[in-house]
């Protein structure tokens, strides 16, 4: 480094960088700091340009690791640092380019070196490294024993404390990523970590009082989104006077500062994307789910976690509780405002899961919004395009909705709010549609996305749960969302039969059922009604009977029966049986959530009774099946009530005529004959162990989107390159 670097390649070979990390101790007051520390070059922003500059800090860093103990020269860095800080707040009131321009640098080479010795080294050998001073080899200093922790007591002050102006930009950029460095041993642990120096460190001592600032101040930076400058604004302008030695220095590179992390600096499409957000925002809002993700120690609870559980809005005039220490106020507007901007990122959804999860005055603030629409429409966007998106971020989203969906007002309320022109939804153009029905189009399309494809439970069994949660204030559905309520379950029920023919008859070799099945349309409502009666005449009137008696000794024996007609074939064995529980827990649900919309709203849904009535033949055959009996006794009940009003108004009749006799049968049905269930109401859990899922998730958004941070794939235990 120092003032004549200007490429990454020349690194190794500086000769500041050589006598830093060379033999001969270097002392704090030494000019020589003053020359490593004004230091211009290109920035990087790609990722061969951030290894390249891994692969420089390594060899650097090789040599001071072993002269280190005898020079302390990486403490006398550290202290140069720490003694220039005091005097930022000061130096940025007074518009001090340069002051802050060195105090930036000396803390961007001590995070290249940090994010080195932390891959390589324990953290009891890190702790050693900060203690070695150039007295005696290995000795260890008093007065430095805690240098660790006034380091990380001085980047959170600065973080908190620098008002964020063009000049202090890079330096609280380069502050929070360096606390993102220190927090980066979990990245080489397979196993997540519940002991550590640096949790220790930051959830105790010094570092605690300021916990309550430190995530107020990372979800404001998160909130305003703000912009890196323009590269060069705040390099300070070469003095007419000459302005002594440092001046001089500097003065001829103006517009090549390194400006670590100012994106857009250098013309490389890679950033280009990049360029339209705030590198600040999205690494603060890395680091806030880092600290929140924290494991507790055994008698300390996470602060982080604890604030983010607890803060306010600036609105609410109650008094603090003593029982949250962390407790503060943020304005919930501005944060509403950006979580919903946000939403394309994992990481802006994950703190959305976080906040509605744990935080009750955010999730009571959300629900009473009465635009509701802008934070749902986001999250059906990221469901909606679920083959675009990882795993992990569709969960984040489907669970938000899980939540939401546990308060009966949001249920309500979204079947009256009116959209139109939907253009991202593309099976059919909707000129208009409510909220609630496009929210019920979008998770069928993910629970029908993931039984075809992924097949995970957990994913169809969050999406029904959803769906029954709203279905007893379904309202006014959309035809085609009523539409698609009932060909889904038919969907189901002929997948059903289908396979219920493959375990009790896999040895037949009747082509009419496949026949059947090649012949029908994308949406496979044609045939539906003649397939399940043809396969139910075909077989026996006895086989639901023979279900419910024998169900697992016969799907045992068919299945032993169809792996001997494999003989010695090496082709994989369709699991029918697996297959059979499975279909049986979606239809059981599914019908379950047609009953609840006909038991509490059935006079606002024409639509869907009109959806029922056309597919009765089908819904008719499972009347009697054991798994579905009681379920079926109010939709059967429906069917037969309206299907003799149907019958009694003639032939021929338009959709329109329809609808209007079934809007006065909804009427004249006496509510007293639909038998009464339990409210389906279903709550989101927490998996016991959650860090389990949500360490390794975070961590790999690190990974992934932290800006200008590389770490060799070769290094990482804690999850595998394609589990973020």
């Amino acid at each position: 480094m120092g003032a004549n670097s200007s490429s990454i390649s020349e690194l190794p070979d500086n000769e500041y960088l050589k006598k830093l990390s060379g033999a001969e101790p270097i002392s704090e007051n030494d000019p020589f700091w003053n020359q490593l520390l004004s230091f211009s070059f290109t920035a990087p922003t790609n990722s061969a340009d951030l290894k390249l500059l891994e692969e420089a800090t390594i060899s650097v860093c090789k040599s001071l690791v072993e002269k280190n103990p005898r020079t302390g020269n990486l403490g006398s860095l550290i202290k140069v640092f720490l003694s220039r800080t005091k005097e930022l707040k000061i130096s940025a009131e007074c518009q001090n380019h340069l002051f802050i321009w060195q105090a930036h640098n000396a803390l961007f080479i001590i995070c290249c070196l940090l994010k080195v010795f932390i891959s390589r080294m324990s953290e009891e050998e890190l702790q050693l490294h900060f203690t070695y001073e150039d007295k005696t080899p290995g000795s260890y200093g008093t007065e430095c024993e805690d240098l660790i922790e006034e380091l990380l007591c001085c980047l959170i002050q600065l973080i908190v404390e620098i008002p964020l102006l063009d000049i202090t930009y890079s330096i609280s950029l380069e502050a929070v990523t360096t606390l993102i460095v220190f927090l980066s041993y979990q990245l080489f642990h397979k196993e997540i970590l519940r002991e550590s120096l640096i949790h220790k460190y930051l959830m105790r001592g010094r570092c605690l009082p300021y916990t309550s600032r430190l995530v107020k101040t990372l979800l404001y930076n998160f909130i305003r989104q703000e912009r890196s400058p323009p590269p060069g604004t705040h390099v300070f302008q070469q003095q007419t006077d000459g302005g002594g030695l440092l001046y001089g220095i500097a003065s001829g590179v103006a517009t090549g500062l390194w400006t670590v992390f100012t994106l857009g600096g250098v013309g490389s499409k890679a950033t280009a994307q990049l360029e339209q957000c705030s590198p600040l925002a999205n690494q603060s809002l890395l680091l806030l789910l880092v600290l929140a993700n924290l494991t507790d120690a055994p008698d300390t609870p996470n602060p982080y976690r604890q604030a983010i559980m607890s803060f306010k809005n600036t609105q609410d005039s109650s008094a603090f509780s003593s029982s949250h220490p962390h407790v503060f106020q943020i304005n919930f507007n501005s944060l509403y405002t950006a979580l919903c901007e946000q939403q394309k990122s994992d990481q802006a959804t994950l703190l959305l899961y976080m906040l509605l999860h744990q935080n009750g005055n955010v999730r009571t603030y959300v629900l009473a919004r009465t635009d509701i629409e802008n934070l749902v429409l986001p999250i059906l966007e990221i469901l909606y395009h679920v083959e675009e998106r990882n795993s992990h971020h569709v969960y984040m989203a489907l669970i938000i909705l899980l939540i939401l969906t546990e308060d009966d007002g949001f249920n309500r309320s979204i079947h009256e709010v009116i959209l139109k022109n939907i253009t991202w939804y593309a099976e059919r153009v909707l000129t208009e549609i409510s909220l609630g029905s496009l929210l019920i189009l979008v998770v069928i399309r993910t629970i029908q996305y993931n039984m075809t494809r992924t097949r995970d439970k957990y994913l169809h069994t969050n999406c029904l749960a959803a769906l029954a949660n709203m279905s007893a204030q379904f309202r006014s559905l959309h035809q085609y969302a009523a539409q698609r309520i009932i060909s889904y379950t038919c969907r189901h029920l002929r997948r059903y039969v289908y396979v219920l023919d493959k375990l009790y008859f896999p040895h037949s070799h009747c082509s009419t059922l496949q026949h059947c099945f090649s012949t029908l349309s994308d949406n496979g409502e044609e045939l539906l009604s003649l397939t399940c009666s043809h396969i139910l005449r075909s077989y026996a009137a006895s086989l639901f009977s023979l279900l419910s008696k024998k169900h697992n000794k016969v799907l045992e024996q068919a299945t032993q029966s169809l792996r001997g007609s494999l003989d010695s074939s090496e082709s994989p064995l369709p699991d029918y049986a697996q297959d059979l529980n499975v279909i049986e827990e979606v239809i059981r649900m599914m019908l379950e959530i047609i009953n609840s919309c006909l038991t509490n709203s059935l006079h606002h849904n024409p639509n869907l009774v009109y959806a029922l009535l056309y597919k009765r033949d089908l819904f008719e055959q499972f009347r009697t099946h054991p798994s579905f009996q009681d379920i079926m006794q109010n939709i059967d009940l429906v069917i037969s009530f309206f299907s003799s009003r149907l019958e009694h108004a003639g032939a021929d009749l338009s959709v329109e005529r329809v609808l209007e006799i079934i809007k006065q049968g909804a009427v004249a049905l006496p509510k007293d004959r639909l038998r009464k269930f339990p409210e389906l109401k279903f709550k989101y859990v927490e998996e016991e162990q959650p860090e389990e899922f949500f360490i390794p998730y975070v961590w790999s958004l690190v990974y992934n989107a932290a800006v200008a941070l590389y770490w060799n794939p070769r290094d990482i235990q804690l999850f595998t390159m394609d589990s973020g």
